[in-house]
């Protein structure tokens, strides 16, 4: 009986909340019933995305008269900077038309054969790179010379350029090349130089009647004995032209085409230079030719270490002697050597003041400019104003004073190569 109660009890539990079950969702307050569902919440916006960063432009220096290399130098990109484009100027056709010691020399190659931008306001200055390349064939690197000039535009249409290419390659023997530059010349071709080549150019392409009539206008306007020697054997085909010349490129091509014996003339720099192995040498230094008492300071600068610190002692205790002459030797030599020791002491400072050495006859200005140069690190500028120092000097050299700045400021602008030469230089001429 109970388990019936108990059966009827969960039947009524279940049939009264059966039409709860039934009945829809109460809508929210405010609906209408009967309403469609609120709808779905919007998908939430993507991520923003920034754009990206524009594209840098970086506008490249159009090349200038400089930046084409001769060769590989080991000088930096920043050569010419801050370099007076005046100064530049000014010392080029110097170093094109002087002859310069050995240490000069190699520095003048070592600089102009550097491929760097160029001073401000260079530009491509076809004049400027003329300059350079005569300057380097001059100081005996006609080989970077023509290397400079295989890629300068304009040969056609500048003659001093021109000229320059022809003679860079003359010097390496490619007389075609040289050829080919004066059929392509546009202006200028009436200029002597420029008729004597034609006279060449044609006497060996067998152009006998135009070389001889070009011949006789280059004759009639500039009379060169050694040219008209050697080309009136070349036109004739026979006769004894005399002794090579090897005076320039020109001479160098019409000795060879004639088959004279180069080794009995006498070169100038460049032509030496072209007939030269293996391209432009260091200056080299004898030891041995040392006095005895400057041997160990020109061994150690010949080598690359630095120079033992008591050198500097030992050297002016060396200018206190009382014989006169070699108190003078003992003097420069220890004012040529102090920049090696730099920075010097109180004790050192004073000795170095005290030593009486002459000066010289070198411009004060240009000195001047040649030690701000060297403190404000304007590497090629330093490098010039000493070459410009040099070449005014001429035959004979530099004095110990003015050898002893120039020595200080290729040192301080990093060149410390030429600054053991141009010291060595000076050490070994002592007397």
């Amino acid at each position: 009986m109970s388990r019936v109660l108990a059966f009827l009890a969960a039947v009524a539990i279940v049939a009264e909340a059966a039409p709860a079950f039934a009945q829809p969702a109460t809508p929210p307050p405010g609906a209408a019933i009967g309403a469609p569902p609120p709808p779905a919440p919007a998908p939430a916006p993507p991520p923003t995305v920034a754009p990206p960063p524009p594209v840098q432009v970086t506008q490249l220096a159009a090349p200038d008269a400089f930046s084409t290399p001769g060769r590989d130098t080991g000088l930096p990109p920043t050569l010419w900077r801050g370099a007076s484009l005046a100064i530049v100027k000014a010392v080029l056709p110097q170093l094109a038309e002087r002859t310069l010691p050995p240490a000069a020399a190699a520095l003048a190659r070592r600089v102009l054969a550097t491929g760097a931008p160029g001073p401000e306001g260079a530009g491509s200055d076809p004049a400027l790179t003329a300059a350079r390349a005569a300057a380097l064939i001059a100081q005996g690197d006609p080989q970077a010379a023509a290397a400079i000039l295989a890629r300068a535009p304009g040969l056609d249409r500048n003659a001093d350029l021109a000229r320059v290419a022809a003679e860079a390659e003359l010097l390496a023997g490619r007389d075609g090349h040289a050829c080919q530059i004066e059929e392509g010349l546009t202006s200028g071709r009436d200029d002597i130089y420029w008729l004597r080549l034609r006279t060449y150019c044609e006497a060996v392409a067998g152009k006998s009647a135009e070389a001889q009539l070009t011949f006789d206008v280059a004759q009639a306007q500039a009379k060169d004995p050694v040219f008209a020697r050697l080309m009136a054997a070349k036109l004739a085909g026979a006769g004894d032209p005399g002794a090579a010349s090897l005076r320039s490129g020109l001479d160098l091509a019409l000795s060879r085409s004639l088959g004279l014996d180069l080794s009995q003339a006498r070169a100038s720099p460049e032509v030496a230079a072209a007939l030269a192995a293996g391209g432009p040498s260091e200056p080299a230094f004898d030891v041995a030719a040392a006095p005895p008492d400057l041997a160990p300071t020109v061994a150690a600068l010949v080598g690359a270490d630095p120079l033992p610190p008591a050198g500097l002692e030992r050297l002016l205790d060396a200018a206190e002697v009382r014989e006169p002459k070699a108190r003078a030797r003992g003097q420069a030599a220890a004012l040529l050597c102090a920049p090696f020791f730099e920075p010097l002491g109180p004790t050192l400072r004073a000795r170095v003041a005290a030593l009486n050495v002459p000066q010289g006859r070198a411009s004060a200005a240009r000195l001047m400019i040649l030690a701000d140069a060297a403190a404000d690190q304007r590497l090629g500028e330093t490098a010039l104003v000493a070459l410009w120092l040099t070449a005014e000097a001429g035959p004979a050299g530099l004095s110990p004073g003015e050898r002893a700045q120039v020595v200080r400021a290729l040192r301080r602008a990093g060149f410390e190569r030429d600054a053991r030469a141009f010291a060595l230089e000076g050490l070994l001429a002592l007397k």
